[in-house]
């Protein structure tokens, strides 16, 4: 089976979440006798086809960005072309110049769409994209949606429940290092004990500012991993506070010490633009605590509130603050809460099951297109 992954960005030129999960996929299904392709843009794509890690990796030329929307004329004839021999094409949503690409190619071919965030910071744009936006999720054979909290609480999903299943994101722990005796005694040394632990690209909607007055206020320790467009801004609202400590971005050996001494994760993100939240499958898998708030999406769905950790109001510091308090106070507790976020995670979010659902779609996908395909 082969099966074409079309996203705006992936590895090498962007690795975030969603980038992320299209690789989990990809390794994953490998064993199930899926070979993937992924075809993504890239303002200097020196080599059009590159393998990474049992896959191709295809690139077109980006043109240009208009509103976080990556343009490029030459993609038209790439996903034709690569299109053609898939057999079941795995778009990954939202990102509107997708949506053009598909309906110029006119390929029949079965279709996936993974409906990973709805649309929510350009909403005067939203306006004019949704009839385009509508035709095209009508036209997709199943739309797969990370949690059954953001099935219920999407505006533009309800229509398309007939065709929607969850699936929620997984990750591999065999992909992670362990952390070495070396490392982790560095840390130890160079951190101060408990800390808190952010990691995710420094955006508007990660709510790191929260968090960084939410230090000031307890001063718990808060370490934040991750670089991104608020590094400047974050690092001088910090200024002054000894306890806020920016690390930048890590490679896995680091990130797996930080999250192996760590007292708790948290992920402050106040925003519906965070869908679902890898960092606190992450701190899951490592049997951590967890902090995050109620913004109607996937991250309460990963963090139980009063069973793997605690869920706060969303924007709201005082809130935040209590939760880092009762952590700190209570060790057994956080401990409790670790042991059930692993259980947790093992149930829900391996790689394995995300992967065994994805192949079960890709199967039905293709035999309801033969069976369309052979009526008279």
């Amino acid at each position: 089976m082969r099966v074409l992954h079309f996203f705006k960005t992936y590895w090498p030129d962007s690795f975030g979440g969603i980038e992320r999960t299209i690789h989990a996929i990809a390794k994953g299904t490998a064993a199930y006798g899926v070979d993937t392709e992924v075809l993504s843009l890239s303002r200097e794509p020196d080599l059009n086809s590159v393998q990474f890690e049992g896959h191709w990796a295809h690139k077109a030329r980006l043109d240009m960005n208009v509103a976080s929307t990556g343009f490029s004329r030459e993609a038209f004839g790439r996903f034709r072309e690569l299109g053609r021999e898939a057999d079941v094409i795995h778009f990954h949503f939202p990102w509107p110049f997708m949506d053009l690409v598909h309906f110029a190619s006119r390929l029949d071919k079965p279709t996936v769409l993974t409906y990973h965030s709805d649309i929510v910071k350009q909403q005067t744009l939203l306006r004019l994209y949704r009839p385009l936006m509508r035709a095209f999720l009508r036209r997709m054979d199943r739309i797969v949606v990370t949690s059954p909290n953001y099935l219920e609480s999407s505006p533009d999903l309800p229509d398309f429940r007939a065709k929607t299943v969850v699936v929620p994101i997984g990750l591999d722990r065999a992909s992670y290092p362990d952390a070495d005796a070396e490392r982790l005694e560095t840390w130890r040394q160079r951190l101060p004990k408990p800390f808190f632990l952010f990691v995710g690209v420094l955006r508007y909607y990660k709510g790191v500012h929260l968090l960084i007055e939410a230090a000031k206020r307890s001063g718990h320790p808060v370490v934040i991993v991750g670089g991104g467009p608020l590094d400047q801004e974050l690092r001088a609202q910090a200024a002054g506070a000894d306890n806020v400590h920016f690390l930048g971005p890590l490679g896995d050996e680091d990130k797996v010490a930080l999250l192996t001494l760590c007292r708790a994760v948290i992920f402050p993100s106040h925003l519906r633009s965070e869908a679902f939240g890898l960092s606190l499958v992450e701190g899951a898998m490592f049997a951590k605590p967890m902090i995050s708030a109620e913004i109607g999406t996937g991250t309460s769905y990963v963090n139980l509130d009063g069973v793997t950790g605690l869920v706060i109001k969303p924007d709201d510091v005082g809130d935040l603050t209590a939760a880092m308090d009762r952590l700190i106070a209570d060790p057994g507790q956080a401990d409790a809460f670790g042991v059930a976020a692993k259980a947790r995670y093992e149930a829900l979010f391996t790689m394995e099951r995300m992967c065994a659902s994805y192949v079960g779609i890709y199967r039905e996908v293709i035999a309801a297109h033969q069976a369309g395909a052979a009526r008279p």
